[in-house]
C-alpha cells in the first residue's frame, strides 16, 4: 500500500489504491425508459427501437422490428392516426418525427424487395386455434399464432380477407395492391383461410370451440346504430358506412345538391370527400367534437387522421364543430334542412363532463339529404348468448379474455373501445400471446416501463431540423383511384429517421465515458451499441452526476445509494 504524503505519485496502479467511491451518496444507473411514441402506439410498436435500426443504415432490420409486433406496416403507415406523433418528445422542440411516413416507407420496401417475416420460436405442442374475422385484429392474431407454430383457421363472412380495410377505406388512402401484398404474406405462413363463412350460418361457435383449443373473436362492427332526431327519420335514410361500402364495391354514391353528414370519425370524413368528388356542391359535416386548435381539449378533438382532416378542408368540406342536430326540417316526407345547436362540455353534479346544448344558439342549415355517421354495433348473429343484448363484447381484460370462457378471446372494434386498425392489431397480438400461454397452462404478465418525459432530455446535444413531409397531390388532381399522399423519397426518409431523439435508450455517444472526471465509466471491447457496453465502476464513482447531466437521451439517472 503506498504511503500518503503531500507529494505526487507516478508509481503504477497508485490511483487504484484509493476507493473514492466510498464518498458517494448518489449513484448513476442505466434506466431504459419507454419512449413516448412507444407508450402511445395502440399496436404496441416501439418506434424508437426501429428508428434506431433505420438510423444505423439497416432498413430491413428496422422493418423486422416492426413486423415482430405489427405485420401490416404499409397499411398502418397510411391509415393510422398515429398518436405516436402527437406524443413524440420532439414536438416540444420543433416538430414530431413523421413516424407514419417512415413506417409506410419501410412497409413499401418490404413489399418491393419481397422481404419475408422474421422467424419465431415454435411451440412444443402446436394446437388448433380458430380466428373469427379477417380484419386487422383477426389477421394480427392469426399471424402471431402461426409464427408460434399453431394451426390457425381464419374464417370471414366476406369473399376476401381485410375486413373494413378492404370494404370501407377508399383506395385514395389505401391502395388494394398494398393491402393484398401484406395480407398475402400473412396467409403464406400456413394459415387456412375460409371465406364466405358467416358465424351463425355456415359456422357455429359451439362447434368451433369443440374443434379448436381456443377461439379468437374479431368480427368487427357492421350493424348500424339506430338514428333519429326527435323520432323523425328521412325516407331516404342511409347510414354512412353502408354508403361508403357501396361506393367502394360499385363506385356509386348519392349526389344531392347539398348533404349533411352527422357524426365524426374517418367514415364520416371519407364519405364527405367521396361525395364532394362525385359532384355534390355543398358537403357539411356536423360533429359534436371540436377541430384541432388552442380552444379544443385534446380529448375532444375530432377522431380522424389529422392529415385527412386537413385534406378534407382543402377539398371544400364544411365542418360545423361542437354542434348537433336538434330538429329535422321536413316538407311532407322530403328533407329541407336541419336545425343545429351548439354544444359545450360542462361538468355535471358528479364532476364528470358531458356535452350540453346551449339554448339560443340554434342555426338553420338547408340541405337535401342527411346521413348519420354515429357508429355501429356488433352484429349479434351467432354471438347472441355471449353478447346478452349488449352492443359489444364486454367485459374483457387487456388480453381479450372473457370472464367464464377461458377458451374465448375477443378484440378489435367488437370490444367497443378500439376504433383504429392499430388498436385492433394490438388486440390481436396480445390475445395471441395470451392464447399461447393459456395452451401451455400459464398466465400472461404485462411489463410496463415508465415513459421518458421531455425535461429528462439534454437538448443541448440536438440541432433543430425541419420535418420531412410526404408529397401530396394538389386538390385539382385528386380522383377516387389515385393515392393522395405519396412516399417520402429515400434520402428524405433517412434524414427524417435521423431526427429521432432516441428517448430513453442509449445513443452510444460516449458522453458518460468522456466526461467522467474519475474514469469510473468503462467502455467494453465490444462495439458500443447500447447501454450494456458502458459499465459503472462504483468503487471509484463519487456520484457527481456528470454522466447523467450530459446524457442526451435520459438513459442515465441518479438514484440514492444505500
Amino acid at each position: 500500500m503506498p504511503v500518503l504524503t503531500r507529494g505526487a505519485y507516478a508509481e503504477p496502479g497508485t490511483s487504484l489504491a484509493f476507493k473514492t467511491g466510498d464518498w458517494r451518496t448518489m449513484r448513476p444507473v442505466h434506466k431504459h425508459w419507454a419512449a413516448p411514441c412507444h407508450g402511445a402506439c395502440p399496436a404496441g410498436e416501439d418506434a424508437q427501437e426501429w428508428l434506431a435500426r433505420f438510423q444505423e443504415g439497416h432498413p430491413r432490420e428496422a422493418w423486422e422490428t416492426i413486423a415482430h409486433i405489427n405485420p401490416l406496416p404499409a397499411v398502418t403507415g397510411r391509415i393510422c392516426p398515429h398518436p405516436c406523433e402527437t406524443a413524440c418528445n420532439r414536438t416540444h422542440y420543433d416538430s414530431p418525427i413523421a413516424i407514419h411516413a417512415l413506417e409506410r416507407w419501410l412497409g413499401d420496401q418490404a413489399i418491393l424487395n419481397n422481404w419475408s417475416f422474421p422467424g419465431a420460436q415454435g411451440v412444443a405442442e402446436p394446437a388448433a386455434v380458430a380466428v373469427v374475422g379477417a380484419g386487422p385484429g383477426g389477421l394480427s392474431c392469426a399471424y402471431q399464432l402461426a409464427r408460434r407454430g399453431h394451426k390457425v383457421t381464419l374464417i370471414d363472412a366476406l369473399p376476401e380477407p381485410g375486413g373494413l380495410l378492404r370494404s370501407a377505406i377508399p383506395m385514395t388512402r389505401l391502395p388494394r395492391d398494398v393491402l393484398d401484398a401484406e395480407i398475402g404474406r400473412i396467409l403464406d405462413l400456413g394459415i387456412t383461410f375460409k371465406p364466405h363463412t358467416r358465424l351463425g350460418d355456415e359456422a357455429d361457435l359451439a362447434r368451433l370451440r369443440q374443434e379448436h383449443r381456443a377461439v379468437f373473436l374479431a368480427p368487427g362492427i357492421g350493424l348500424a346504430k339506430n338514428w333519429s332526431v326527435g323520432g323523425q327519420v328521412p325516407t331516404d335514410h342511409r347510414p354512412a358506412l353502408e354508403l361508403l361500402k357501396e361506393f367502394i364495391a360499385h363506385g356509386k354514391v348519392p349526389t344531392p345538391a347539398s348533404v349533411i353528414i352527422h357524426g365524426g370519425g374517418n367514415t364520416a370524413v371519407d364519405l364527405a370527400r367521396v361525395m364532394k368528388r362525385a359532384g355534390v356542391a355543398e358537403v357539411h359535416l356536423v360533429t359534436a367534437s371540436g377541430l384541432p386548435g388552442p380552444d379544443t381539449e385534446p380529448g375532444d378533438i375530432l377522431n380522424v387522421v389529422p392529415r385527412e382532416l386537413h385534406e378534407a378542408i382543402e377539398e371544400g368540406i364544411i365542418f360545423h364543430p361542437h354542434r348537433t342536430i336538434q330538429r329535422l326540417l321536413m316538407r311532407g316526407s322530403k328533407l329541407m334542412g336541419i336545425e343545429m345547436v351548439s354544444l359545450r362540455k360542462l361538468p355535471g353534479a358528479s364532476g364528470r363532463k358531458s356535452r350540453v346544448a346551449f339554448e339560443g344558439t340554434e342555426t338553420i342549415l338547408h340541405a337535401d339529404m342527411v346521413i348519420p355517421a354515429i357508429g355501429e354495433n356488433v352484429d349479434p348473429t351467432g354471438f347472441e348468448a355471449l353478447l346478452g343484448g349488449a352492443p359489444y363484447f364486454r367485459p374483457a381484460d387487456e388480453w381479450g379474455r372473457l370472464p367464464g370462457h377461458p377458451d374465448l378471446f375477443v378484440g378489435g372494434d367488437a370490444r367497443g373501445d378500439r376504433g383504429t386498425a392499430a388498436g385492433a392489431i394490438g388486440d390481436g397480438r396480445k390475445a395471441a400471446e395470451a392464447i399461447d400461454l393459456f395452451l401451455a397452462g400459464q398466465e400472461p404478465v404485462h411489463q410496463r416501463r415508465p415513459t421518458l418525459p421531455y425535461d429528462h432530455l439534454n437538448m443541448a446535444y440536438y440541432e433543430p431540423a425541419p420535418r420531412r413531409e410526404p408529397p401530396v397531390l394538389p386538390v385539382e388532381q385528386r380522383t377516387d383511384s389515385d393515392e393522395i399522399e405519396g412516399p417520402l423519397p429515400d434520402a428524405e426518409a433517412r434524414a427524417e429517421a435521423n431526427r429521432c431523439l432516441s428517448c430513453g435508450s442509449c445513443l452510444a455517444c460516449d458522453n458518460c465515458w468522456t466526461y467522467c472526471p474519475d474514469n469510473a465509466v468503462i467502455k467494453t471491447i465490444e462495439q458500443a451499441q447500447d447501454g450494456s457496453h458502458y459499465v459503472f465502476d462504483y468503487e471509484y464513482c463519487k456520484g457527481c452526476g456528470m454522466c447523467a447531466t450530459e446524457c442526451p437521451c435520459g438513459y442515465i439517472v441518479m438514484e440514492e445509494d444505500h
